[in-house]
């Protein structure tokens, strides 16, 4: 019998041993950006702090009917020009900047936190609800944004509560497969059967190891997925389905304004350039990102 319990207790305390000698989670490194990284950090900065302050800076309101004439050159009182109707274009500009890129922000935070909630549920949990969620998702990632869009759209009408939410949806399914992903490959990593073995609950090891360790790659995505959605509400306003007029947006005034390029106005190009450089800006820091992290789950998914 003592035999027996000596024995029981060396085994119990070789397995203690045991987990003590696994690795921790991996050092997270401290992000180093390139000076192309840099400068396009600081463009994503300038239509950030536009997006705060542009209404406030900007000469006219965005509806005013500033200019005696349709499409007038650039000068001192309108730099950027008029539009089609006599308003400022630079006005226009910045008063759109927090209308797309604030949509657009907030619709990829609310497909953020569905695809990571979902995702990290699916992976955990596994069975009938990994399956459930599974199916559901690649059902909807079946079919195109622009035309699950169209569908809600037609469905919902198109106002910006509608258009945050419906863009919330349609681009959680892909985070959803990276949340999964990332978390399945981590759940079976060394320092997580260490922590499972001291007793952890599965709270503690979501917040302790998973979204810790899964950061930099749903970081990277982020800012894909903000591109996607800024291209993907800017299409909609383009094709006059996304924010309605008179309310300034990029992608309409580029729509609204075509008519003029035969009379060498640019107030269709300047808010086609700002979107440009928004979405350039954002996805050079992503690539600076993925080069410093060796690559990425989530641009290998994309």
């Amino acid at each position: 019998m003592n035999e027996s319990v000596k024995s029981s207790g060396e085994d119990i305390v070789a397995q203690i041993d045991k987990f003590d000698e696994l690795p921790d989670a991996p050092p997270r490194r401290r992000l180093k950006l390139s000076w192309v990284g840099k400068l396009s950090a600081l463009v994503v900065f300038f239509w950030i702090v536009i997006v705060a302050i542009g209404p406030s800076i900007a000469p006219y309101h965005q509806m005013d009917f500033a200019a005696d004439d349709s499409f007038l050159p650039g000068d001192s009182e309108f730099l950027l020009g008029s539009d089609y109707l006599g308003r400022d274009t630079l006005s226009r500009i910045l008063w759109g900047a927090r209308t797309t890129i604030g949509i657009s922000l907030l619709a990829t935070l609310g497909a953020y936190f569905i695809g990571i909630t979902l995702g990290i549920a699916a992976a955990v949990k596994g069975g009938w609800l990994d399956l459930l969620i599974s199916r559901v998702n690649d059902a909807i990632l079946s079919l195109p944004s622009i035309m699950l869009g169209l569908i809600a759209i037609a469905a919902l009408g198109s106002s910006i509560p509608i258009l945050i939410a419906m863009a919330s949806v349609i681009y959680a399914t892909s985070v959803f497969r990276i949340a999964r992903a990332l978390a399945l490959d981590i759940m079976v990593q060394d320092f997580v059967e260490a922590a499972k073995a001291r007793g952890e609950g599965i709270w503690w090891i979501i917040t302790h190891e998973i979204l810790p360790n899964a950061a930099m790659p749903l970081a990277t995505d982020f800012g894909l997925r903000l591109v996607l959605v800024v291209v993907f509400i800017s299409s909609l306003s383009f094709l006059g389905l996304g924010v309605q007029p008179p309310t300034a947006d990029w992608g309409s005034m580029v729509r609204e304004n075509l008519q003029g390029l035969p009379y060498d106005s640019y107030a269709s190009i300047w808010p086609a350039l700002a979107i440009a450089s928004f979405t350039i800006a954002v996805n050079l820091i992503v690539d600076d990102i993925s080069a410093e992290s060796g690559g990425s789950l989530a641009r290998k998914m994309i």
